[in-house]
């Protein structure tokens, strides 16, 4: 989740793939391809804007790190590590004490990083962002007590395909079980809670998780949580039932065999809307008098797809036969 919300890391390019020195603070791109399966993530990408899906996910477009989202990975590595203490020790004060290091863990493995602060001979920036994070910390425990929680598992990885051949995957901050067998899974977001009006689409990726889990082990989660370190800091939580859940597998079964049209058409609109302010790819966007990338993926011609009445069926197919990974789409 807070690797763009939780899809699984990739490994790093090989210089091929690279085709050379990336400028710095720049991650290198990446060889194009289609899709195999959903995260919830990329999942909000396409139905946010189809284009910025095809950007990350097809054409694998570089993205320069951000502060807040290098902000929110180092938070969430330190709630994570926390718990490798016992009860008593998880205290303010241990989880303080593990947010540089894990700031210069993150380092080491993405040196890249370093561009965020690129004129602080003084350390002055780094020192105001640790301690924005030291904040958000803070934060986590007025609204949960770590001496009272026993995860089972921390940044689990889960994943399974569907009925319909659809692989879904996805990283869940944590999964607590109570003693009587009750499951709830948590994530952790370093934003503000969204007003009632969008809660409903803030709680799309944990019935996302709960589905998974459902499909995966049989079993229905009691309850999802949301945390939310940023502003006063909230708890949403809500208990899906089987209907809730049922009602997920048949939208992102509809929303995949959309993709799937995509990816055979090469038709990926761009979508203007609120996140376009934040949005790393305006230059190849025409909302923004941009122009992608040629599309780099074969294209079906319409006599193909219709070919025998079959063409939509067949389009779908393609990123889905054959094909399981932990590829972050």
């Amino acid at each position: 989740m807070h690797q763009t919300d939780s899809a699984p890391a990739e490994a790093v390019p090989t210089d091929a793939e690279a085709g050379g020195q990336a400028p710095a603070g720049v991650p290198a791109p990446r060889t194009p391809r289609p899709p195999t399966g959903l995260s919830p993530s990329r999942a909000g990408d396409f139905m946010t804007c189809p284009l910025l899906y095809r950007l990350r996910v097809i054409d694998r477009l570089p993205e320069p790190p951000s502060a807040a989202a290098t902000r929110g990975t180092v938070v969430h590595a330190v709630l994570e590590r926390l718990f490798d203490s016992p009860a008593a020790e998880r205290t303010p004060e241990r989880a303080l004490g593990l947010l540089r290091p894990q700031w210069e863990r993150l380092l080491g493995e993405r040196p890249e990083l370093a561009g965020l602060f690129p004129e602080d001979p003084d350390g002055a920036a780094l020192t105001r962002w640790l301690g924005d994070a030291e904040k958000l910390i803070d934060r986590w425990f007025r609204l949960e007590d770590p001496t009272r929680l026993h995860p089972v598992e921390r940044e689990l990885y889960v994943e399974t395909v569907l009925g319909s051949g659809l692989l879904l995957r996805g990283y869940i901050d944590r999964v607590d079980v109570a003693p009587s067998g009750e499951v709830r899974l948590v994530d952790y977001k370093t934003g503000r809670a969204p007003s009632r009006d969008f809660e409903g689409k803030a709680m799309f990726q944990m019935k996302f998780y709960a589905l998974v889990v459902w499909r995966w082990k049989g079993v229905l989660p009691k309850r999802l949580q949301l945390v939310y370190l940023g502003g006063g800091g909230d708890v949403v939580s809500y208990d899906p039932d089987e209907a809730d859940l049922l009602a997920v597998e048949r939208k992102l079964t509809a929303l995949w065999e959309t993709i799937g049209q995509a990816v055979a058409t090469g038709d990926f609109p761009a979508t203007r809307n609120r996140l376009c302010d934040w949005c790393d790819h305006q230059s190849s966007c025409p909302e923004f008098g941009g122009t992608p990338p040629p599309y780099p993926l074969p294209v079906q011609r319409a006599a193909e797809r219709n070919e025998d009445g079959r063409g939509d069926e067949r389009a779908d197919d393609g990123p889905v036969t054959g094909q399981t990974g932990k590829e972050s789409e």
